[in-house]
């Protein structure tokens, strides 16, 4: 059996999450080829030694595993059946890791067309992905994940086999779910304060350090503090995509979720207003009244 770190490894996508991929590759020792919609994503990785494709088939030449990191299932359609697509020639050989968060029934799909697919939900940050400090979440047949459990150990710290395929996306979903939904509670509870006239900083400093707060909350206090929503960790649009993918698996197992529902509404809002590439904690700003409206 053929395993992912038999040979070159291709890195699809370089946004936050690929880019660390891709360069805690390079840093072991892989050699790794890269591919991204905008080019200059690989100039850095290119410094490092990576080689870099023209297209996503020419990304997959000769490698041995190719790791799916784009932004949303639109995303990794083109990349697998476009016309410079991975599967532009047929079946990919190697083992096609899923790390993009996408409905579950769409990794099932490319099932068909690869013998070795993995879904991977992934938990961690950028600094978490470029040190190998992930937590993965991973669905596929057990002979796949065989073949790509040490390329997986090499990017996270945890890496837990769920079972079938599309395991690991319904995992990742329900996180983003729950981060979706502290981010927004975080947000109301900055909005209330403000407009009863507390002090802002002084507020979100206590949430911070009260026992109500996750970490993910304690994080995030620091950026409604600020202000500042540039720079993202994890943008907007993306959030709002993820909690519109777990209402859907809601809705087709016959569960309503009151809370992601209107996580999923506000967070869709908040989008229009053309805060999609903010970081999330943006959605504050979907939350605040209009002026003349009573608060």
């Amino acid at each position: 059996m053929t395993r992912a770190t038999d040979g070159p490894v291709a890195v699809l996508g370089l946004g936050t999450m690929g880019s660390g991929l891709a360069a805690r590759l390079l840093d072991q020792g892989i050699a790794v080829r890269v591919w991204n919609r905008t080019a200059e994503r690989t100039e850095p990785l290119a410094e490092a030694g990576a080689f870099v494709a023209a297209h996503p088939a020419d990304a997959v030449a000769g490698t041995t595993a190719a790791i799916c990191a784009v932004a949303d299932g639109e995303a990794l359609g083109a990349v697998l059946r476009g016309p410079d697509g991975v599967l532009a020639d047929g079946p990919y050989p190697g083992v096609l890791i899923c790390a993009s968060t996408v409905a579950p029934e769409e990794v099932v799909q490319v099932a068909g067309d690869c013998p070795s697919v993995l879904d991977v939900g992934m938990l961690g940050n950028r600094d978490h992905a470029r040190d190998g400090e992930l937590r993965l979440f991973v669905g596929g047949e057990e002979q796949a994940f065989d073949a790509g459990r040490a390329l997986l150990r090499i990017l996270g710290k945890e890496v837990v086999h769920l079972g079938a395929l599309g395991s690991g996306m319904r995992v990742k979903l329900l996180l983003n779910l729950l981060m979706g939904i502290e981010v927004q509670a975080l947000a109301e509870a900055s909005e209330l304060a403000a407009a009863c006239g507390l002090d802002r900083q002084l507020v979100l400093k206590t949430i911070a350090g009260s026992g109500f707060a996750s970490p993910v909350m304690a994080f995030k206090s620091r950026r409604l503090a600020s202000g500042r929503f540039d720079e993202p960790d994890f943008r907007l649009r993306l959030m709002a995509k993820d909690l519109m993918l777990a209402s859907k698996q809601a809705a087709a197992v016959g569960l309503h979720l009151p809370l992601a529902t209107a996580a999923a509404e506000t967070h869709v809002r908040a989008t229009e207003l053309g805060l999609g590439d903010e970081d999330c904690a943006a959605v504050t700003r979907a939350l605040t009244p209009k002026p003349g409206s009573h608060t």
